[in-house]
């Protein structure tokens, strides 16, 4: 994995609502995400992950902080050129492959929307080809680009989005939830699909989820995610061998077991966040050990460290 940074977000919020209903959805958030890894981002619904995604991909305004892409700060206004340019390397899989494909469009158009929109001298052939294209590396038969979403299975929608992403030969993909909303069966084919497509292309990966084996499975390093906050991030590996704060071993503990006799008898650990005195003795965050960083005070920080002796 390169460890130069593709990405970087620095103190990220992000508000919605006016006057007394206004709130902040994510506050004060920073990580980088560096070329070739599969970074995840993990919480329960509302915890602010998929805002997260959408501001990176200039769909939600950005309150404050700053949003680094290759360099450059894609958080504020942009000229058009730059637009044009996080528009076709920044492309996002989103989660129901039911809702975010236009049922009037066929396949073919939707594959190629971004493309016609970002680049309109390309002759008609040259498109069509790279629909083509687009379909077979995502494992579906070129005829299906005359066909209409309705006509396809969950996994296929998917596969459709995916191959939408692709066209554009984007460098970075932010992929939120995107097995969440298909059948058990195929949600490993879809993975496997990114994994392979990731090797195949170079690509980066922001992995958005709540389900902590998926997670497990696909990515390099995680950021657990609380109500707006990170409480913690490390390697995946590091992050399910040691994990420290109580959240994030709440997460753990519900992963469901292939034994039915243990996942019978396990016990879950729920997270109360008023075991935290935050008000008197406010968390930091720190790098408790070498790429493992958590959100904790004085007291917590003493107690995480040894529990890692």
């Amino acid at each position: 994995m390169n460890r130069n940074p593709i990405l970087e977000v620095k103190d990220l919020e992000v508000e919605f609502g006016k006057g007394k209903n206004r709130f902040k959805a994510v506050d004060g958030v920073s990580f980088n995400i560096y070329k070739g890894e599969t970074f995840g981002l993990v919480g329960e619904s509302g915890s602010g992950k998929t805002t997260i995604g959408r501001a990176i991909i200039r769909l939600n305004e950005v309150s404050n902080g700053e949003i680094i892409f290759e360099g450059e700060d894609i958080s504020g206004k942009l000229s058009r050129e730059k637009e044009r340019n996080v528009k076709k390397n920044i492309q996002m899989i989103f989660q129901d492959p039911m809702a975010s494909l236009n049922e009037r469009a066929k396949v073919d158009y939707i594959i190629s929307e971004g493309l016609l929109n970002l680049n309109k001298k390309k002759s008609k052939k040259e498109i069509n080809k790279e629909v083509h294209n687009a379909l077979l590396n995502v494992g579906l038969l070129p005829e299906f680009a005359s066909r209409f979403p309705h006509e396809f299975s969950g996994g296929q929608r998917q596969r459709i989005g995916i191959a939408r992403s692709l066209i554009m030969e984007p460098k970075f993909i932010i992929a939120d939830e995107p097995i969440s909303a298909l059948d058990v069966s195929i949600r490993a084919q879809v993975l496997n699909l990114l994994l392979e497509l990731q090797k195949r292309k170079k690509l980066t990966y922001l992995f958005i989820a709540h389900d902590l084996s998926v997670v497990k499975f696909i990515t390099d390093r995680v950021a657990v995610i609380y109500k707006g906050k990170i409480v913690e991030m490390a390697p995946t590996e590091k992050l399910f061998k040691n994990p420290l704060h109580p959240y994030t071993i709440s997460l753990i503990s519900a992963i469901p077991l292939p034994d039915p006799i243990r996942e019978k008898n396990k016990r879950l650990k729920i997270y109360d966040s008023k075991i935290h005195n935050y008000i008197e003795n406010p968390p930091k965050w720190i790098e408790i050990e070498p790429e493992h960083f958590v959100l904790a005070n004085e007291m917590e920080i003493t107690k995480y460290r040894k529990r890692l002796k």
